[in-house]
């Protein structure tokens, strides 16, 4: 029993060990869409996209489609990610036979398209499982129309048809709702506007740490805690002056338009008046 016990202990030793080996480890992180062709051919839009899509990519999305008796079918999708990563088939979206649980994948995200218009997104993943007797036996493609519809982060997963009575470029279409495909909203304040409050928030600025000031650090009181106030007070007699100076509708040496009365003609007039009061 005394030798077994050291052995106990460094059994439970590595026991722990392991286990804070696993809960340490990261998780492997997910992949996500790959565009076609070479990294350095993608282009500044589709990256633009790609990053537009990524508030969809935790969310997942599914479809039941049931046709008579012979097709019963669900459709899994994922915005640039795969469906099941444990596969690590790079499945986008991903068809279940709802009858025997065969899966087939549609379209891959390692073989991605993306492009949009004004308000919509258009999303492909191609190189999909191939067709058995159908489309010349060409891989599937999946898209999905992502259409703009604002305050709503995603909805409406359907499917719209599968194309596949056609050679070749056969594709099953899908399509969603989302914000992500609106355009960027334009402010409804002209430049006009926001010069003008612009300017109303530095004047009163100004007007207010002027006052603060002259108040506590100067010790102002009365009218001349008014920032400046000297030089407002002779800008606003220069202002008046300028106006009766522009206003004026005569020059300033125009006689008067009425005669006042002067001290010599009352004076005259007195005398005039006394002379009628002299005895005849």
């Amino acid at each position: 029993s005394r030798m077994s016990s050291p052995c106990h202990t460094s059994a439970v030793l590595l026991v722990f060990m392991a286990l804070a080996v696993g809960v340490g480890a990261e998780q492997p992180k997910e992949r996500s869409c790959d565009v076609i062709g070479d990294e350095s051919s993608e282009s500044q839009m589709e990256r633009a996209l790609l990053k537009k899509l990524e508030p969809l990519s935790e969310m997942r999305f599914n479809v039941t489609v049931e046709k008579g008796k012979t097709e019963n079918y669900i459709y899994h999708f994922r915005v640039c990610r795969e469906v099941n990563s444990t596969l690590h088939d790079f499945g986008g979206l991903v068809q279940t036979d709802r009858q025997n649980g065969r899966t087939t994948v549609i379209g891959r995200i390692n073989e991605t398209q993306v492009f949009n218009g004004s308000d919509w997104i258009m999303l492909i993943y191609k190189g999909g499982d191939s067709y058995g007797r159908h489309c010349s036996g060409e891989k599937r493609r999946a898209v999905i129309m992502i259409s703009c519809k604002r305050g709503v982060t995603a909805s409406s997963f359907s499917i719209i048809s599968e194309e596949r009575e056609k050679e070749q470029d056969c594709f099953y279409l899908f399509e969603m709702d989302s914000s992500v495909a609106c355009p960027a909203e334009d402010s409804h304040l002209s430049v006009g506007s926001i010069l003008l409050i612009t300017f109303a928030s530095l004047i009163a600025v100004y007007i207010i740490g002027g006052f603060l000031y002259q108040r506590l650090v100067v010790g102002a009181k009365g009218m001349e805690q008014f920032p400046h106030f000297a030089f407002w007070q002779d800008l606003g007699n220069l202002v008046a002056d300028g106006c009766d100076f522009v206003c004026r509708s005569k020059p300033r040496n125009a006689p008067a338009a009425y005669r006042g009365v002067g001290d010599d003609q009352l004076g005259e007039e007195s005398e005039e008046r006394d002379d009628h009061l002299l005895p005849m």
